[in-house]
């Protein structure tokens, strides 16, 4: 049977659990805060699903804490896709029902910071008040810096002068493949302005921020930049010889075996042929050790030895 929340919000039936009767003041106060109607529709349903998981869950009123809209997101995202706004929906579901005083105000303990939090909060006072960047680069560089102190020194105490190279490096060798090529570039601009403040403060003897190694986030950066000598011949050994192609050609690659004089023969010829060859296919004359290019095999008949 359907449920009447006021005149705008229906529900196809009446809330169930020790939320149920809080359901309405709080459509309400959402309404007074000037929230939308679909907005309001999706929070009351929203607040409507998790009064009835507690129900399920046997949570008693005066037991629901802050821990419980986690656990319930968890359990919903297994059937439904979580959207966003859902955390913060449920959380002020609990902030009214602790404004109306009907669950106790949770007290919440404050820890004191660790040597890490402290000095990460240090560096980020500097970019702000010294050095003056945007409130957009402040977020994302401090959770960097955050890291990688806890990963240099755990709980214990800060020692800047103990960093060095190998920390560094083998810290953003393992965190640059969990992140997207953009995010570990920008990883690597956080630690290079890191480790500058490190040396303004007169902890570091170094410059450790040329210790930072760059993250290749080019197109394609998986493939190698030379193969051996033995991949070459491989190469050149699966070409289909008897396969009538246009003008003979064959390719022929210079990646790593120069050392090789046949090749390297085959090479100064091909280099010396070169003008012919493309003069021929109207191209200008251009023959590179880093990149592919066609050449004529009657030119090379040291290549047919392959």
């Amino acid at each position: 049977m359907k449920c009447f929340i006021d005149k705008q919000v229906v529900l196809l039936r009446a809330p169930e659990g020790p939320v149920a009767e809080h359901i309405r003041p709080f459509a309400a106060s959402l309404r007074e805060r000037g929230y939308t109607l679909a907005s309001i529709h999706r929070q009351v349903l929203l607040a409507t699903c998790f009064c009835l998981w507690l129900k399920r869950k046997q949570v008693a009123l005066r037991s629901i804490t802050s821990d419980h809209p986690p656990q319930y997101l968890r359990y919903r995202a297994r059937k439904l896709r979580r959207r966003e706004g859902d955390a913060a929906a449920l959380s002020r579901l609990l902030a009214f029902l602790r404004c109306e005083r009907v669950i106790p105000t949770e007290k919440i303990s404050s820890r004191p910071p660790t040597p890490a939090e402290r000095c990460t909060q240090m560096y980020e006072h500097h970019l702000r008040d010294a050095r003056g960047l945007a409130k957009a680069t402040i977020i994302n560089y401090v959770p960097f810096i955050r890291g990688f102190l806890a990963d240099s020194f755990g709980h214990g105490p800060v020692i800047l002068s103990h960093l060095s190279a190998c920390d560094v490096m083998k810290f953003v060798k393992r965190q640059a493949p969990r992140l997207r090529p953009k995010r570990a570039k920008l990883l690597t601009s956080a630690l290079r302005s890191f480790l500058q403040y490190v040396r303004y403060l007169g902890k570091a003897k170094t410059d450790l921020a040329a210790a930072v190694p760059a993250v290749a986030n080019w197109s394609m950066s998986s493939i190698p930049r030379a193969i051996a000598a033995d991949q070459v011949r491989q190469l050149l050994a699966s070409i289909d010889r008897r396969q009538k192609w246009p003008a003979k050609r064959a390719t022929i690659a210079d990646g790593g075996w120069q050392s090789d004089r046949r090749v390297s023969a085959a090479w100064t010829a091909a280099k010396h042929q070169s003008a012919r060859i493309f003069a021929r296919q109207g191209a200008r004359p251009r023959l590179s050790r880093l990149h592919w290019r066609w050449v004529d095999c009657a030119a090379l008949p040291s290549a047919r030895r392959y």
